[in-house]
């Protein structure tokens, strides 16, 4: 017998009016859950609560300390579920266990990071000409939407909800965040989604998806004018130079495109490799492959390197590229590119029930045929394990195919040579540059792409804390009496009137030597976060 999961308002779980919506296991194709979708009316009824809590205060307003000490609670608690979060994001995104025993519990980080702001950003304090004392604050927004997807669901929602100071349901509840301030609204994209991002009273959305419906949200957020951040879709290119440590680049390759069955927006798909090294890196890399596929199995399973792909839609999108490159532009198959059937090596798993694509590699013979560069696997998004390798000659060469996309929203190179590490990363297009690494992800660390079609804004960091705010300047006059007097600017009679303390040749054209910063004051929001959409 499956769960039911409700739908999460004003600190409770309610019902939501509407058809179950069911969850499935992509490594058994069984139903684990159903989860109450939200309807119109749900949505209608989150967003006035959260309005209406945003206008009270009681989160808005609160200090800056007690926000802190909220995040801090969040992250404790969240430590104690681990071993449950972990069991449920491998069993709803078929992810293997032993990525999961790395990423959920660096979660914990995200909600520490943004404590820790809170408690010392500061606040500007402007060098205003005239006895004018001019600070700056960070209000909240209000009611803000955030939209996350299947692919790492714990991790992006944590990372949305963190730089808005709210994160979970009941999670958050007992950690101490007041009813109403956050709401879990499941539910698809052509309803519940549709209803949140047009609802007036929503000042921002924030949604990690595909870029299709990442502009058909932002149409609709254009209309009302408020805030929007997406993070899109992404075709990273990995440069691999003559003097590469080869080993590690291939390990390299192997994380930062077969990491979670490479359904990442970072996943490196655009392999370019240097013509000398060519035939090694692609012989390497086609033993790591095969290597990878024989211990494939139950994700959970502590020694499986790779689980399944989401559905069985997705593996037909994925199949459907690999078969247009290999068949109608002669791409050879390195290995992969079928959907495993039969029985694991690992395990016993039976394949044939989820839907498992192994590590898959298509090049071409010749380092520098370019043909692959006309075929959709080279131009979109697969979101899947396959990777097109080709060749270059020079390091001009190397930066006009990384930028031969889109998108821009991670990329990465692998050389020993420092100087070239500068000037390469420098020129590519993207957002996100790692040199001998990839996927590395810090709460610190912006993370958004540098084309549209990867999307607007950033996660992580600062700017990601800053985009759930407005900036408000306060400007306040304390001139005497008589200098008030004096800027009196429909006196009686006759007259040159001031507006604003004349200043003395020895300083209208020089800068204060000191300023003063306080703190900012706290912000706040009060968040709909709808599962799974999109």
């Amino acid at each position: 017998m499956t769960t039911e999961h409700l739908l999460w308002i004003g600190g409770a779980e309610r019902t939501g009016n509407g058809e179950l919506i069911p969850v499935e296991n992509p490594a058994t194709g069984e139903i684990i859950a159903h989860c109450h979708p939200a309807s119109q009316e749900d949505v209608v009824s989150a967003v006035e609560l959260a309005h209406a809590t945003y206008k009270s205060g009681i989160w808005s307003r609160a200090p800056r300390h007690v926000r802190a000490e909220v995040l801090e609670r969040a992250a404790s608690l969240f430590e104690t579920h681990i071993a449950v979060l972990i069991e449920i994001e491998v069993e709803q995104t078929g992810r293997a266990i032993r990525e999961m025993n790395a990423q959920v519990p660096s979660l914990v980080k995200w909600f520490r990071y943004y404590a820790a702001l809170l408690r010392t950003e500061e606040r500007s304090v402007l060098p205003t000409v005239g006895n004018l004392h001019n600070f700056l604050d960070r209000r909240p927004l209000g009611v803000v939407v955030q939209i996350t997807p299947f692919n790492h669901p714990l991790l992006i929602a944590v990372k949305k909800l963190a730089p808005a100071l709210t994160a979970g349901n009941s999670i958050m509840k007992e950690a101490g965040l007041p009813d109403g301030v956050l709401s879990v609204l499941p539910g698809y994209g052509a309803t519940t989604g549709k209803a949140l991002v047009e609802h007036p009273l929503v000042k921002k959305v924030d949604v990690t998806g595909g870029t299709t419906a990442g502009r058909a949200i932002g149409e609709i957020v254009g209309r009302n004018l408020a805030k929007y951040t997406a993070e899109l879709g992404g075709k990273a290119p990995l440069v691999v130079f003559k003097d590469a440590d080869l080993d590690a680049a291939v390990n390299g390759i192997a994380f930062g495109a077969f990491i979670a069955s490479g359904q990442t927006c970072v996943a490196a798909t655009r392999i370019i490799v240097h013509e000398s090294i060519y035939d090694k890196v692609l012989q390497r890399l086609t033993t790591r492959a095969n290597s990878i596929e024989r211990r494939m199995g139950s994700p959970k399973n502590p020694e499986c390197m790779m689980g399944p792909l989401i559905s069985e839609r997705q593996l037909k999108n994925v199949a459907e590229l690999v078969d247009e490159a290999s068949l109608y532009h002669e791409l050879i198959l390195q290995a992969g590119g079928n959907r495993l059937e039969g029985h694991s090596e690992l395990d016993d798993t039976n394949f044939s029930k989820g839907y498992y694509l192994p590590p898959t590699i298509l090049a071409k013979s010749n380092a520098t045929d370019r043909s692959m560069l006309s075929t959709r696997i080279w131009r979109e998004e697969a979101f899947g394990p396959v990777v097109v390798v080709v060749g270059f000659r020079t390091e001009d060469e190397a930066v006009e195919l990384a930028n031969d996309s889109e998108f821009g929203l991670g990329a990465a190179i692998w050389t020993r040579d420092l100087a070239q590490a500068f000037r390469v990363s420098e020129q590519i297009d993207a957002g996100i540059v790692w040199v001998n690494t990839h996927h590395r992800n810090d709460p610190s660390s912006p993370w958004g792409g540098a084309k549209s079609s990867s999307g607007v804004g950033s996660e992580n960091g600062i700017d990601a804390y800053h985009a759930y705010t407005i900036t408000k300047s306060t400007i306040i006059n304390y001139a005497s009496a008589e200098e008030m007097a004096a800027e009196d600017w429909f006196k009686e009679g006759a007259g040159n009137v001031r507006y604003g303390r004349k200043l003395s040749a020895s300083t209208s054209n020089s800068f204060p030597t000191t300023f003063i910063t306080f703190l900012r004051m706290p912000i706040s929001h009060d968040l709909i976060s709808p599962g799974q959409l999109f």
